[in-house]
């Protein structure tokens, strides 16, 4: 690998490639050089006869970068628990406590140290982008840290030092449940007392984030539980005039769909499109929506909502399946997201969409893995507020993974058959080159940034 110095263009070859995408629809490449400049694609040339001098040699198989859409990285302390009790008895709800625990015991440095390990965890994987949906926020008792940003700015630098580019999905968290007013002493952290309030703290927060190139804020109501109607809307107006991202927690458990109904008369879905959950002048992303009415399938399709898929921590939740193919139907647009952390594959998200389509439906191909492929970076990448990204294309941003196809997995896969190889069979540890922004961050399999373990995850790109 030859150094560069400055912002000079850097040139990568791929032997094969999946290229177009964002305008064009893509197609497999052989002999593929690629020019990134400025943290985008300058420039795409295919079936090239010789090897740019000098440039990056990138075996394999090339694939756009793919984006996690939906995560919560200290879930991951959570990564080995079994069930508190017998198993009649565990649900969502009992876990949901053991992450409360969890996230008590978070201070600014403990969680940069994690959220680092997480986050060059999942740029190993594959993952190019993240959309942290953070709601973490102060002191357990709820008191705001001497730097009201020092949670937010751990998580932020913490994905600088992996290098994978981020999303910060802050997150408004009012109230304990429906017909609460506040929350519980068990999640005092995350709430900032009121809408207003926590408007003022982003506010803040933004102007701390401006200027970081692989950096974007968005915004999220942690859901229809945790976040009244009223203050839904405040939080969905601060997001569409600036055209930020919005994302929430819809439908993920019956029981919330039984609450919504009782308390308010409406699903979780209508609720927020109430709120303006289907402006179009701002991308909004329901996360999980594995238990939705036909009307609110329609209300997604009509609003060209995104839906993020999480579906290894959907199982290990026993959250149920979203209705991705009537979803799709509709209008609306799929990605995926890692959640838990019990499981950090994109390849296994991408695949598990389908296969869990297969065994409610009986029958085979209700997302082709073109479509998939899509849903795990053209789309993902667009939900977190990216502009021209996901896809191996002029113009995009510089972000691209590429594939070892000489193993098990992959080895004995015909040539035109390996994007489609790659969503059914591969796996994270396929994985050898990672490219964001441009740069190299990950080189045969292993962390650029972090090669031999653990480092500061505070020092910054």
């Amino acid at each position: 690998m030859n150094p560069r110095r400055g912002d000079q263009p850097r040139v990568y070859w791929a032997e094969h490639a999946w290229v177009g995408g964002a305008l064009e629809p893509a197609s497999l490449h052989q002999s593929v050089a690629i020019t990134a400049h400025g943290g985008r694609i300058e420039s795409v040339e295919i079936d090239v006869p010789d090897i740019p001098p000098g440039a990056d040699v990138l075996a394999g198989l090339t694939l756009p970068g793919l984006a996690n859409t939906h995560s919560h990285a200290f879930h991951r302390l959570l990564r080995s628990a079994e069930p508190v009790s017998s198993v009649e008895a565990d649900s969502f709800w009992s876990w949901r406590d053991q992450m409360y625990q969890a996230a008590h015991d978070l201070t600014p440095q403990s969680y940069g140290q994690l959220a680092a390990d997480v986050f060059t965890e999942m740029v190993q994987a594959g993952y190019t982008a993240v959309g942290e949906f953070h709601y973490v926020h102060h002191e357990p008792d709820g008191r705001p840290y001497d730097d009201p940003h020092a949670m937010e700015l751990a998580v932020v630098e913490a994905a600088q030092s992996a290098g994978i580019r981020i999303t910060l999905l802050d997150t408004c968290y009012l109230r304990a449940g429906f017909g609460s007013t506040t929350v519980s002493e068990q999640q005092q952290r995350f709430s900032d007392g009121s809408a207003a309030a926590w408007e003022a703290r982003v506010e803040g927060l933004a102007r701390t984030l401006r200027g970081r190139a692989t950096v974007r804020l968005g915004a999220a109501i942690h859901s229809v539980r945790a976040v009244a109607p009223d203050d839904a809307e405040l939080v969905f107006r601060w997001a569409r005039v600036r055209s930020l991202p919005l994302h929430a927690h819809v439908s993920e458990q019956p029981e919330e769909n039984r609450q919504a109904l009782r308390h308010h008369g409406n699903t979780p879905t209508g609720l927020l499109m109430r709120a303006g959950a289907g402006d179009l002048r701002a991308p909004f992303c329901a996360v999980h929506a594995t238990h939705l009415t036909d009307d609110d399938v329609r209300a997604y399709g009509l609003a060209g909502s995104f839906i993020s898929c999480c579906p290894t921590t959907e199982r290990v939740l026993a959250d149920g399946i979203a209705p991705t193919g009537a979803l799709e139907a509709a209008g609306a647009n799929l990605c995926i997201g890692s959640d838990s952390q019990s499981v950090i594959d994109p390849f296994e998200e991408m695949r598990a969409v389908e296969m869990h389509q297969r065994l409610v439906s009986g029958r085979r191909g209700t997302h082709t893995p073109a479509s998939l492929l899509q849903a795990g970076s053209v789309n993902g990448y667009r939900s977190l507020g990216w502009d021209r990204a996901g896809a191996i294309e002029e113009g995009c941003l510089a972000d691209f993974i590429s594939l070892d196809i000489t193993g098990d997995r992959l080895r004995s896969v015909p040539a035109e058959l390996l994007p489609s190889a790659a969503v059914l069979a591969a796996t994270a540890s396929d994985v050898h080159h990672v490219v964001v922004n441009g740069e190299v961050v990950v080189r045969d399999g292993v962390s650029v940034r972090r090669p031999n373990g653990p480092a500061d995850p505070l020092g910054g790109l």
